[in-house]
């Protein structure tokens, strides 16, 4: 049997690679730390470290035990969360990964809002890339996740609208085109472009509102590819380019009236933005609240923010 505090020795031990630090972090003297270290690579008959001087190393056996290590703590504190819960108010650890630029600014807000009403809840939420929210969610190092694609929704995971978020096209405050009511789809083809990553849903939408259009990616004087929103915003705003970005990011430099949003004649840039969970089989009281929590009426001025 895998006692967790050994476990929680080699979580910290393999993430620092010091037993040292292991032992400050989980206030215990680093004789400790070795003891269940070695206990462990005895119940477990491997070698999950290799030392030599002061340099310590994970092996084949230890880089594999890692992320079965941190599954395992993450399920004993579920059943004990779960087991608390029955007994008193809804309480426990939640951690929500969040792959979006506009899921960050209302996530926050929404969490804060969901410990004070649940004082014995604390809510993580983990910054993450599109590419890794499947992995983290599928292995439990994460409750919840905001994604902004409907993907990841099916087989075992659930979906439901978190809210929608508005794509707005910036432009710096001198430019042409902020006295300007609209413009068309066309002036876009000669105008220096700012775009997000590949990977970005800001940029998926906008490649299938153009489309409507006849207007390819490669038809665009793209003249820089920046994979976050809020350095768009300011390289928009030292009259470097124009972008689509979400209202959000681009809110406080609309507000300062250093860049001016202008709208683009036929094109609807929106998009949805999701919170999908695993599919338990026993219910997660932790989780569940926080599910039906977004969609609470008092929120409903955080969810309209993206308008």
């Amino acid at each position: 049997m895998v006692d967790l505090m050994r476990l929680r020795a080699f979580i910290y031990a393999a993430e620092s690679l010091s037993f040292s630090e292991a032992a400050k972090q989980l206030h215990l003297t680093q004789p400790t730390i070795s003891h269940h270290i070695k206990a462990l690579e005895t119940t477990l008959d491997v070698e999950l470290f290799t030392r030599s001087g002061h340099t310590l190393k994970l092996t084949e056996a230890g880089r594999l035990l890692l992320p079965y290590a941190h599954k395992l703590i993450h399920q004993a504190n579920e059943v004990h969360e779960m087991m608390a819960s029955l007994q008193q108010e809804i309480a426990g650890h939640l951690r929500i990964a969040c792959s979006t630029t506009a899921g960050k600014y209302i996530l926050p807000r929404l969490a804060a809002r969901f410990c004070h009403r649940f004082p014995g809840m604390r809510v993580s939420i983990l910054a993450c890339t599109p590419q890794h929210v499947v992995p983290q969610l599928l292995e439990g190092e994460a409750n919840i996740a905001v994604v902004s694609s409907y993907d990841l929704c099916g087989n075992d995971q659930e979906c439901q609208v978190f809210f929608n978020d508005m794509i707005t096209l910036i432009v710096p405050s001198g430019h042409p085109w902020a006295l300007r009511g609209s413009i068309e789809p066309a002036d876009l083809l000669d105008e220096q472009l700012i775009i997000r990553e590949v990977t970005s849903g800001t940029r998926r939408v906008l490649m299938t509102e153009l489309a409507k259009y006849d207007i390819k990616f490669d038809d665009l004087n793209i003249s820089l590819e920046l994979g976050n929103a809020e350095a768009i915003v300011a390289t928009v705003e030292e009259g470097f380019g124009v972008s689509f970005v979400s209202t959000l990011a681009a809110d406080w430099a609309l507000k300062l009236g250093t860049v001016v949003a202008v709208p683009v004649d036929g094109m609807k840039l929106q998009r949805t933005i999701y919170m999908a969970r695993r599919i338990l089989k026993t219910p997660n009281r932790p989780q569940d609240a926080f599910w039906n929590f977004v969609h609470d009426p008092s929120n409903s001025d955080l969810l309209q923010l993206a308008g």
